[in-house]
């Protein structure tokens, strides 16, 4: 990468050349000081340890310089930090979460959980990549840059959730409500994995969810197959039917005005997903599936970023146990959810699905749940280019570029509510197994991370002066 490593020189400055040095020498000591952090639970969804860590951020933020407090939710705080010394510059708000996933089974694990270890040139932890890990190498770039030049190149504002892994339930509140706490030009999440090649990447957007459960109730009770067969109508047959109905075998949703809303792909949206890189083969592989799923003639990276999908995530209903048992099931019930493109709305997504469940099966009840927008950033927006920029500096390579990720991140908050665009640039190796036992992050892919939030910082400042 010939290129990179020439254009790299172009990104660092004499102060950040400085901060790389600072960085560079105090490797072992942050990585010390991580291992201590994740060292503490943060469960939201059993609430262990919240209160504890929050505390613990909030005292880092003020030791680094910030302006911080703990602002209430309904559930969990958010912790925020602010620097805002430099008329001019930008500010950047940089987005993470410091609550985790529980960490069962815990048999699976090699090393506990909550004690940190280092194999294999690896931390071991839970939360180490997803989100402590990154978003404390946020927290070391800034410190970074304070201690070797006593102040920041641009403006910072850092926000820390405690109900990430909880699908963020009062986030959209909180941002509207203190949206003058939150001013800044655009939003930085570090949190996921890179490319499985290893490559650093950009995301533009992420893609929303909606949640929902089918219910079908045909009789009092289970009856006998032979007595009733043909004569009492099988609930499982009803949700067989009725899901029939909503995506057909080639593929296509077939709920009547779902894709209605949606925002056409550009032609750089396009073009950016057909570059990037794709070992098809080793992907089913891996995977041990033998082909995708229908429609075939779809591209890989289309069907992760641009289409709504429509998933059954379970179903249950009658007998699953040993041998046979003939019966009429009277009950069954499916969990389902569907993936939401710019720009689909979950009230909307759920109104037409509710219309098709009455339309094509009336007596089966709906039950609406959860949801997350999605959310799309420009690909050309200007904040783009210091992104690209501080990744060269940091880390001699062009990152990749991702229209949308396939997943959903609360991000909406920003390009919706705030109104700014919002990136996903994750520091964490593809294999971090984050949600799993064994979760890890690379020692190097924490030192890289570290360095990529110190030059952001630096190509933020150098925007500034060129304003």
């Amino acid at each position: 990468m010939t290129d990179a490593k020439t254009a790299a020189k172009d990104f660092i400055d004499a102060d950040l050349a400085k901060v790389f040095a600072h960085i560079d020498g105090n490797r072992d000591s942050f990585v010390k000081r991580v291992m201590d952090y994740v060292r503490h639970p943060s469960i939201s969804a059993q609430n262990i340890g919240i209160a504890e860590v929050g505390a613990i951020l909030l005292e880092t933020l003020r030791k680094l310089g910030l302006e911080a407090e703990s602002i209430p939710t309904k559930r969990h705080p958010m912790i925020l930090g602010r620097w805002d010394k430099k008329p001019g510059a930008p500010t950047v708000l940089l987005y993470g979460h410091y609550d985790v996933q529980p960490p069962e089974p815990l048999e699976a694990w090699v090393s506990p959980p909550f004690e940190p270890t280092i194999r294999d040139g690896r931390i071991f932890a839970r939360g180490i990549g997803d989100n402590k890990g990154q978003h404390f190498a946020q927290l070391l770039a800034i410190e970074s840059h304070l201690a070797v030049t006593g102040e920041l190149p641009c403006n910072v504002v850092v926000l820390l959730e405690g109900e990430e892994e909880i699908g963020s339930p009062h986030i959209a509140d909180f941002v509207r409500e203190n949206k003058d706490k939150l001013k800044a030009d655009f939003v930085v999440t570090a949190d996921g994995p890179l490319h499985e090649s290893g490559l650093p990447t950009i995301t533009f957007g992420v893609r929303g969810v909606a949640h929902f459960e089918l219910r079908a109730k045909d009789a009092k009770r289970d009856m006998h197959s032979g007595n009733f067969g043909g004569v009492a109508p099988n609930a499982i047959w009803t949700l067989v039917h009725l899901l029939g109905t909503m995506k057909n075998a080639k593929g296509e949703i077939t709920i009547d005005g779902l894709r209605d809303k949606i925002i056409p792909v550009t032609e750089m949206e396009r073009a950016a997903a057909a570059k990037l890189p794709l070992d098809l083969e080793k992907t089913k592989k891996d995977m041990e599936f033998r082909r995708l799923d229908e429609p075939q003639d779809r591209p890989f990276y289309d069907r992760l970023m641009f289409h709504p999908t429509l998933t059954i995530n379970g179903f249950h209903g009658g007998y699953g146990g040993p041998g046979s048992k003939t019966v009429l099931p009277a009950e069954a019930f499916a969990k389902c959810d569907i993936r939401l493109v710019e720009a689909m709305t979950v009230e909307d997504v759920m109104d037409k699905v509710a219309a098709h469940v009455k339309k094509h099966a009336p007596d089966v009840e709906l039950i609406r749940g959860g949801g997350m927008l999605p959310s799309k950033t420009p690909m050309d927006s200007p904040y783009a280019r210091p992104i690209r920029e501080a990744i060269v500096a940091a880390q001699n390579v062009e990152p990749l570029l991702y229209p949308s990720a396939g997943g959903s991140l609360p991000d909406y908050v920003f390009t919706k509510i705030l109104g700014v665009p919002a990136f996903v640039v994750p520091y964490a190796n593809a294999d971090e197994a984050n949600h799993g036992p064994n979760e890890n992050l690379k020692l190097e892919c924490f030192h890289n991370g570290v360095r990529t939030g110190a030059a952001l910082l630096s190509r933020l400042g150098a925007m500034a002066s060129k304003r």
